[in-house]
This record gives structure tokens, C-alpha cells and sequence, in this order.
């Protein structure tokens, strides 16, 4: 990467509340604004502007996900787990502009940087690490990794999180909130608000760094017998609540397994599903983030590197058990079945034999199909997500209708999502139905 290139993904992360809100206003300006060079172009060219259109051009998606991403944080934190959404909630449109958040690579100045080290380590912290990289290896919403030694010579990284980021988190989540408000694109009458506070919540525990490194021990500790993952140490002595420390852990993205034959895609996918289920069915605990920057493969061995657990999430009992009772019944083809388990999670299905009702049970079972379908599921060849895309718009007609879907569905379907989508990314074939079988 060239000096040019280095310098251009260099953006400070404002730090006070004043700084971030005036970013996010800046924003709302920008497409405002956006939005009457639009209109008045519509205008000019003889056709009356729709509010939706003016908003949803390639410069205003521009503008909103250039600045979320600048903001890091909450603001960018909550536009990618939106963008992640499995189709219950967003309107396409919007999604696609969140879905510009998932590969911003910007990080911290060096001074910026320095400062966060030295808030943790005290001001001579250079003499604590050998050969520490200013250059990180990634950067994420809430934090940016770099590689260095620590002081007994091993090969570790230190995961930095951003100044300001854990203070400003409320305020992040309150304002794109507004932002959803302004656009239009969501109904009125949709109560959006368990979902952001329930946002806030999980990105205060995301950015509790302490809080990650109890459940990366924890998921190393039971995968420690499984030959097939790999996950990165805590190093305690060295870990602070806004620094990270953990062994180093080499891999190669894993999408690089795309070069694989089909035989190893098949195996290697099917264990990352199977650790989906496992996680939910039998730990209650679940990695939410499906990212795929979260996984790498080693070629030579075939092992599976997991990385980043601070969107772990803990479900209850009664979440798992009617989760249970909503994939028995559509593996079964249990219409009645799908939709009492539905209501039982939170979700509203609309009155008996309503075609809202008829669409959505439609929706949930196409969602859940790899489950149904005996024998592997070929991910590669599915039209899931094109049919899916159309059922979503076929729901786009009952917005009187939506209600926020419940939290921790929302939560896992973001993970089963994000599995499903990536199984497709590599062509796999997954005998999902099988697996299942043994919570089932």
C-alpha cells in the first residue's frame, strides 16, 4: 500500500459528543441537499419527484455511509448490523446504502492512536512492546488491531478501541434513529425503540473489551478439543477495557476457500453451521457478528481461525427452546406449527387466512428452507435470496402492518444470515437438515 493510500484511509474519530453531532447534522445536510439537486433535476426533466427517489440517490448513499463511517462507533456500528439484516426489517433501499459500511477500512492517526495506548499503559508504553505496528492489521466501528510483541517475546495483537467511542454510544444510537425518522422509509407508526435499546446495549458490552475476553475464553474452552477451529489466546495481564491483548493467529480470508474443490468448501461450511446450531441450541451464546473478516482458513491444515467475539450474545432458555420449536415445525412443513412459534418469539403474523399471514409464513419458510430440505443443500445454486428479495417487497405493501421484529430473533437471524449468505459465496453443499436433527 502506497504512502497516497495510507494517508487517504487516515480519519480522525471525533470524540465529544459536540464533534459527533455535528457531524451527523452535517450529514442531514449534505442530503438534504442531495435531495433538491435531485428534485429540482426530476423537475427539469418533466417528472414529478417522489420523496423515496430524491433520497435514495448513489451521492446521498455516498454521503451517509462516507460519514457513519468516519464516525465509527455506534453510528457505524448500527448501520452495519442493520445492513445485515436477514429481511425482516429494512426496506432493500436502505439496507443497500448501510451495506457500504461493512468494508470501510479507515483507521486512527498515529497521534490519535498513541493517545488511546497511552490512556492504557501509561505514557511509556512504547517500552512495553517490541516492534509495534502503527499500520493495523484491521479496523473495524468500535476498534482497529495491531501486531507487536509482548514484553516475554511472544507474537501478539492489540485490539485499540477508538477515544470517545463507549461514552458516545447513546447519543450514536439516538441519532441515526432520528436519521430513520427523517428518511421516510420506515412507517410512523413503527416502534422501533425496544430494538435501540436494546442496540445500546449490546454495543456497551461490545465495547467493554474486558467483557469480550471472558467469552473468546469461553468459546476456546469448549472448542479446545475440536480439531477443526482455532481461536486466538487472552493475554489478561495485558488486557484493559479499551485494549485487547491476544496471541497471534495466522490465516488467510475465507473466501480464499473459493479456489478449494467442492469437498473441502462442503466440509469447512458445514462445520461453521454446525457451530452456528451449537451455539445456539446447546450454549445459548452466540458470535452475532457473521462478518467475514471473523473467520479465515488455513489451507495447509485445513483449520478454521475464529476471531472477534465482542457481539457475543447470551439467549434465554425460552428464546432457544421456541427457536426449537419453530425449525421442528418447519422441517416438518408444519404450517400452523411455524406460526405459533412465530407469535411465541415476539413476532405479530396478522389474523387467520389474511394474505399478510399467507406472505409472511412464506417468508419464514423460505428463510428456513436449507433446514427443510433433506439431503445437502446446495447454497451455490439456490435462488433463496432473489426469491427472498421479492417476497420482501410483496411485505412492502402491508407497512400499516410492521412491527419491529423481536430483539434476539433479529440477533440470530443476522448470524443465520450472514452463514447462509457465505455458504453461497463459496458454493457450498450442506446437509443442514441433518445436523439440525440432533437438537431437534
Amino acid at each position: 500500500m502506497g504512502t497516497k493510500d495510507r494517508d487517504r484511509k487516515q480519519r480522525a474519530v471525533p470524540t465529544s459528543r459536540g464533534g459527533r453531532l455535528a457531524r451527523m447534522a452535517r450529514m442531514a445536510g449534505g442530503v438534504a441537499g442531495g435531495m433538491l439537486a435531485e428534485g429540482s433535476r426530476q423537475l427539469r426533466a418533466g417528472r414529478r419527484p417522489k420523496a423515496r427517489d430524491m433520497l435514495l440517490t448513489p451521492a446521498n448513499a455516498r454521503r451517509v455511509a462516507e460519514q457513519l463511517a468516519s464516525m465509527r462507533g455506534g453510528a457505524m456500528k448500527v448501520g452495519q448490523m442493520l445492513s445485515m439484516d436477514s429481511g425482516d426489517f429494512l426496506p432493500p433501499e436502505l439496507a443497500d446504502i448501510l451495506a457500504r459500511l461493512r468494508d470501510d477500512a479507515s483507521y486512527m492517526p498515529v497521534e490519535q492512536l498513541r493517545g488511546a495506548m497511552a490512556r492504557a499503559y501509561g505514557e511509556d508504553w512504547e517500552t512495553m512492546f517490541y516492534g509495534f505496528d502503527m499500520q493495523p492489521l484491521a479496523a473495524a466501528s468500535i476498534g482497529q488491531v495491531h501486531r507487536t510483541c509482548s514484553p516475554d517475546g511472544r507474537d501478539i495483537v492489540l485490539k485499540v478501541q477508538y477515544p470517545g467511542v463507549a461514552r458516545s454510544i447513546d447519543s450514536d444510537v439516538d441519532n441515526i434513529a432520528s436519521l430513520l425518522r427523517l428518511s421516510g422509509l420506515l412507517p410512523q407508526t413503527l416502534d422501533i425503540g425496544p430494538i435501540l435499546e436494546d442496540a445500546k446495549r449490546q454495543l456497551r458490552d461490545e465495547a467493554d473489551y474486558l467483557k469480550e475476553a471472558k467469552f473468546l475464553q469461553a468459546f476456546a474452552a469448549r472448542l479446545a478439543g475440536d480439531q477443526r477451529f482455532v481461536l486466538p489466546q487472552v493475554l489478561p495481564e495485558l488486557t484493559h477495557p479499551t485494549v485487547l491483548a491476544m496471541t497471534f493467529v495466522s490465516g488467510s480470508p475465507i473466501e480464499s476457500l473459493a479456489a478449494a474443490d467442492q469437498a473441502e468448501r462442503d466440509r469447512v461450511m458445514s462445520a461453521l453451521v454446525e457451530l452456528m446450531l451449537l451455539e445456539l441450541f446447546e450454549l445459548r451464546m452466540v458470535q452475532t457478528d457473521p462478518n467475514y473478516a471473523n473467520y479465515q482458513y488455513r489451507r495447509q491444515s485445513g483449520e478454521i481461525v475464529l476471531l472477534d467475539f465482542g457481539a457475543t450474545r447470551k439467549f434465554s432458555k425460552a428464546f432457544v427452546n421456541n427457536y426449537r420449536r419453530l425449525a421442528a415445525a418447519a422441517v416438518a412443513g408444519d404450517n400452523e406449527g411455524v406460526v405459533a412459534a412465530c407469535e411465541r418469539l415476539g413476532y405479530t403474523m396478522g389474523e387467520a387466512d389474511s394474505e399478510y399471514r399467507a406472505i409472511v409464513l412464506e417468508l419464514f419458510m423460505l428463510a428456513l428452507e436449507p433446514l427443510r430440505h433433506e439431503g445437502p443443500y446446495d447454497f451455490g445454486a439456490s435462488d433463496m435470496a432473489g426469491r427472498m428479495s421479492e417476497l420482501g417487497e410483496e411485505v412492502t405493501r402491508f407497512r400499516d402492518f410492521w412491527q419491529a421484529p423481536p430483539t434476539d430473533a433479529l440477533y440470530f437471524h443476522r448470524k443465520l444470515g450472514g452463514m447462509f449468505m457465505l455458504a453461497a459465496r463459496l458454493g457450498a453443499r450442506v446437509d443442514v437438515n441433518a445436523m439440525i436433527q440432533r437438537w431437534l
